[in-house]
């Protein structure tokens, strides 16, 4: 059974940052995994991914040039390095896994979620 533990949110000011930790267990080297976000009363959204081969990264246009995804393996853990936040980044920030996924930046195409963690950045 995939189980995904992020931490390392927080409340943080505008331009100031945050790196997020994503342990995951129980899947195997065929495991795509993603990171995403949901603010109160919008959609989950693809924030971003590295492939399984960590030859490539992805971002959403928001985050690009403001957020890193780095993996260490030997740690099972992805990361989140998240630098000059702003309000607009407030959300619970998902880690998603799944086997086999077409279009990575759908929710759907994910089965298995962390709890989340919640990022706050005040106005």
């Amino acid at each position: 059974q995939v189980q995904l533990v992020e931490t390392g949110g927080g409340l943080v000011q505008a331009g100031g940052s945050l790196r997020l930790s994503c342990v995951v267990s129980g899947g195997t080297s065929t495991l795509y995994t993603a990171w995403f976000r949901q603010a109160p009363g919008k959609d989950r959204e693809f924030v971003a991914r590295m492939s399984r081969t960590g030859s490539t990264t992805d971002y959403a246009d928001s985050v690009k040039g403001r957020f890193t995804i780095s993996r260490d393996v030997a740690k099972n853990t992805e990361y989140l390095q998240m630098n000059s936040l702003i309000p607009e980044d407030t959300a619970v920030y998902f880690c998603a896994a799944a086997y086999g996924v077409r279009v990575y930046t759908r929710p759907m195409e994910y089965n298995y979620w962390g709890q989340g963690t919640q990022v706050t950045v005040p106005y």
